[in-house]
Order: structure tokens, then sequence, then C-alpha cells
């Protein structure tokens, strides 16, 4: 039976006093893409800070290839990052670069490649994304859905074996937004990626997920299929897969006694 790529186990994180995620266990097996999905609020991006080893979590553990992010040393950390990409929900180019020399960034200081076989990875990781013949080009020359595939092909310009996604199809038109979620089954397929995505866009998490998580208040409400997911009989994941809002709105006289109260108060 296969390891896990990534197993989160018991974590607990605070921000001050304030908890913001509440015993969270997930296990990521290889080649496998699992949607972390929840509202605005729920946690999502704070458990993507700690998984990408960016923030230490208050107790509990985060293994990547079964190493601690935390517990390893900042030679093991980095050797670690280098299996890892992400591609971050702006595409994150630097806006004084080309696109090939944007994607060519982690090659250049990760490694002691020569620039012309720099220059074909690039081309070649580009030519993946359909960006062939728009290296020359500057970031603001891009659209929306192109900044997405240039930061795509830099986050996999290393051909890392963990993949994180911070909502890929976050300010797309519905056309751009369904012919990445095609990229992405795609590169999946073509370089058996694991690959963790975060995202509130419930039409391309069915689409693309193999599981999904539900995340909400912090809390790990389900782990399961799409189908497991539709199919829940819990109102809050219903709520959320149909758009309902949570709670019905106070009339005054209630709100203003939870005011005087202070109910709600962190």
């Amino acid at each position: 039976m296969n390891n896990p790529v990534i197993s989160v186990q018991n974590v607990d994180a605070h921000y001050g006093e304030r908890q913001v995620l509440f015993d969270v266990n997930l296990d990521v097996m290889p080649g496998e893409i699992v949607v972390i999905m929840g509202g605005s609020g729920s946690g999502k991006s704070t458990l993507l800070k700690h998984l990408l080893g960016l923030q230490v979590p208050t107790s509990g553990s985060i293994l990547v290839h079964g190493k601690s992010l935390h517990d390893v040393s900042k030679k093991e950390l980095k050797q670690l990052r280098k299996k890892m990409g992400v591609a971050f929900q702006g595409g994150a180019l630097l806006s004084s670069l080309t696109v090939a020399e944007n994607v060519s960034l982690p090659l250049e200081y990760n490694t002691d490649l020569d620039q012309n076989t720099i220059d074909i990875m690039v081309r070649l990781k580009l030519e993946l994304m359909n960006l062939g013949g728009f290296g020359h080009l500057m970031p603001a020359e891009l659209s929306g859905g192109m900044l997405k595939r240039a930061g795509l092909a830099r986050a996999v310009i290393m051909d890392p074996n963990v993949l994180f996604f911070d909502e890929p199809s976050a300010g797309l038109d519905p056309v751009t937004s369904v012919e990445l979620d095609e990229l992405i089954l795609k590169l999946r397929d073509a370089m058996n990626i694991t690959m963790v995505i975060v995202t509130h866009e419930l039409d391309s998490a069915f689409k693309i997920a193999d599981r999904i998580m539900v995340l909400l208040d912090g809390k790990v409400v389900q782990v399961g299929t799409v189908e497991e997911i539709k199919r829940s009989d819990d109102e809050r994941i219903q709520n959320l897969i149909n758009r309902r809002p949570r709670s019905n709105q106070l009339h005054g006289d209630a709100y203003l006694q939870r005011l005087v109260n202070g109910e709600g108060e962190k």
C-alpha cells in the first residue's frame, strides 16, 4: 500500500489567542487531486500556509514524503521544497521580467544548469501550458488566463511531485476556467503530480477533485469523493454547495440584545 505524500495530523493553529484550525487531519495519496473547499474565513488559506511550511502549527504535525516540515533542518526543508510547486492565485509573476524569465527563476536559483538547457526546459513547459511563442511578452501583456498558465509553468518547471494551487479559477470567465480545469487534469496525468487545490469554485472542485475536504470555521466537516460530498446529509455542506446562507439574519431587537450581551465575541 502506498504511503501518503502529505499527512496532516491533529493540527491546531492560532493567530494570537484566536484559534483558526481545530484538530485537522488529512492524508493525500500519490497522484491524487484533493480539493480543500469552504467559505470565506473557513481556514483554507491558513491550512495552505501550513502545508507549505510557512507557518508552524500550535500542535500536531505536517509530513511531506514522511518528513515533518517543522522538525527537519533548513537544508532538508529546502530539499523538500524543491519537490513542491506552488501556483499562486494571481500568477504572482514579476512585472519587470518577461514570461520566460519568470518561468526560469526556480532553475536559475536552485540548479547549476547552463542557460541553453534552461531555455529549452522553459520552452517545453510553456508549450505544455499552451503558451508557446509567448515567452518574450511581459506579464502586463497577458490575459488573466494566460497569467494563470504562466504561473503554473513556473510552478512545474522543476518537475515537482507535489503541487499546491491557491484559487486557480478565481477571476476567470467560465470558458477560461473550464480550460484551466482541463489543463490541471492533463498536467496530473502527464507528470503524475499529487495536487492540493484550495478553491471556493464549486464547478471546478467537482470536476477535478478525486476527494474533497470541506473545512468550515477551521474544522473538518467531511472528507470524501465528489459524490459523497454531494450526497452529504450535513446541513452545513448542503448550505455551502447550494449557496444558502448559514443562518437567518437576526431581527433588530435580537441583534441589539446580542450586542449588549457580547455574544459572538472571540
